[in-house]
């Protein structure tokens, strides 16, 4: 996958067919589908990720408007200084689309199959009901595909 480009549906439709996940979490509230403890679940893997490839992740759960992949853009954007080292996965449940958007730096450590890989993880996940285990795994793969920098202290 170049750099900056995107990841989607790449994967079996009968999975797809098969994805019905639910927008509401355990709390029950469709404004917070996680709850607390999930939340900082989320953000130690998130931490832990970054920690280990030097890169920065960050997770989107939500409605990406009619032109999701433009959206997915913007969202990347966002991260600002930190776009070109940027990997983020986003997922819309109701519209049953995960985007991945990576940097210039992170796409040339992310390949288009591991972000294919990514996208199956969520897409089984999801189709179980499990949204927050859909982005853990997600930038579980990620990372894993991406690899640890290596100690330049001794260089």
């Amino acid at each position: 996958m170049a750099p900056g480009e995107i990841a989607k549906r790449d994967v079996d439709e009968q999975a797809i067919e098969q994805w019905q996940p639910r927008v509401a979490g355990p709390t029950g509230s469709l404004g917070q589908p996680f709850d607390n403890k999930q939340l900082v679940l989320l953000d130690e893997v998130i931490d832990n990720a970054e920690q280990v490839t030097g890169l920065r992740f960050s997770a989107f759960l939500g409605d990406l408007g009619p032109d999701t992949t433009a959206r997915a853009r913007s969202l990347h954007a966002g991260l600002g200084a930190d776009a070109p080292n940027g990997v983020l996965v986003a997922i819309s449940p109701a519209q049953r689309i995960v985007e991945v958007v990576t940097g210039s730096v992170a796409g040339l450590r992310i390949s288009d199959r591991a972000a294919r890989l990514a996208v199956l993880n969520v897409v089984s996940a999801a189709g179980k009901g499990d949204l927050h285990g859909a982005l853990i795994n997600a930038v579980r793969t990620l990372a894993d595909q991406a690899g640890t920098l290596p100690d330049r202290t001794t260089w």
